[in-house]
């Protein structure tokens, strides 16, 4: 486990009760792959996490330089180049909780565990009014996970494997860890940022068009449940998914383009291993310190 600059036993006590973000959920965090000892689009999950630090008010713990680095450190104590890291800026002073113990105003916490096999198709259940597309504060990925946690036990409880969350307006949103993608002919659509969702990673390099297949058009569009009953195929993202069908929703079966979701699925893995080859951990002394 990393705390602050530091390597530790996971079973470490590090965290006390005072923390106003143990209590209350205040911190915000971002989940990262790490394919050959490298941090798959670190800078964008950066990115991220700061802006959602400033509009969550929490400070930053460190700079990029030194989170990058002190991430390698932790897959090297750990022993592993393929990964799933979970990295955490945790507030540590507000309101009547904080306690009197020094503390830094912020900390950062990082562990990793092994890459998750998916699978090769999920089934999903839905969730009605789970996302607020009006809040202030939507899209911001914050320690206050718990619903979604519910929501996912819930639904592997009722024999599915992920669930679409819908907005106030009965729009999809996303789902509890992944975006959702649908096939219209030669358009691939996803829910705008307005309808609730987290603007994924993985998400936006299709948006942006940094991960392509032949002449399919990915746009942002609103997209109800029947909508996707209606498409030609569905998928969902996320940096530790990849790209991964969804076989039905509800137990009602959607329809399947095998070829159309593979070829979206081997498009990120070349753009993956393009990333790791160009992306060597070269790292200056003074970020190595």
């Amino acid at each position: 486990m990393l705390h602050g600059d530091a390597i530790l036993p996971h079973t470490e006590p590090v965290l006390s009760a005072g923390q106003v973000g143990l209590m209350n959920g205040w911190g915000v965090f971002s989940t990262l792959r790490a394919s050959d000892g490298v941090l798959f689009e670190f800078h964008r999950h950066w990115l991220r996490m700061a802006k959602d630090a400033q509009a969550l008010h929490v400070a930053m713990p460190c700079t990029e330089e030194e989170m990058e680095a002190r991430l390698h450190r932790l897959l090297d104590a750990n022993q592993t180049q393929e990964a799933t890291v979970r990295v955490v800026a945790l507030r540590n002073h507000g309101g009547m909780w904080q306690g009197s113990a020094p503390r830094p105003e912020s900390e950062l916490i990082a562990f990793s565990t092994s890459l998750k096999d998916w699978g090769s198709s999920v089934t999903l259940g839905v969730q009605p009014h789970a996302r607020f597309a009006a809040c202030e504060f939507v899209g911001a990925k914050v320690l206050a996970w718990s619903m979604n946690l519910v929501w996912l036990e819930r639904a592997i409880a009722r024999g599915f494997d992920e669930v679409l969350l819908l907005n106030e307006h009965g729009d999809i949103s996303e789902c509890t860890s992944a975006n959702v993608f649908a096939k219209f002919g030669r358009e691939v659509i996803t829910p705008p940022l307005s309808a609730g969702c987290l603007p994924g990673v993985t998400r936006q390099l299709l948006v942006d068009g940094s991960i392509t297949v032949d002449d399919y058009h990915v746009r942002e569009a609103a997209l109800t449940v029947a909508d996707l009953h209606h498409a030609d195929a569905v998928f969902i993202t996320s940096t530790t998914r990849d790209v991964l069908a969804v076989h039905s929703i509800e137990g009602r079966a959607l329809k399947q383009d095998a070829t159309f979701v593979a070829a979206w699925h081997a498009a990120f893995g070349h753009y993956l291993r393009h990333y790791v080859a160009t992306h060597p951990r070269s790292l200056s002394p003074a970020t190595q310190a």
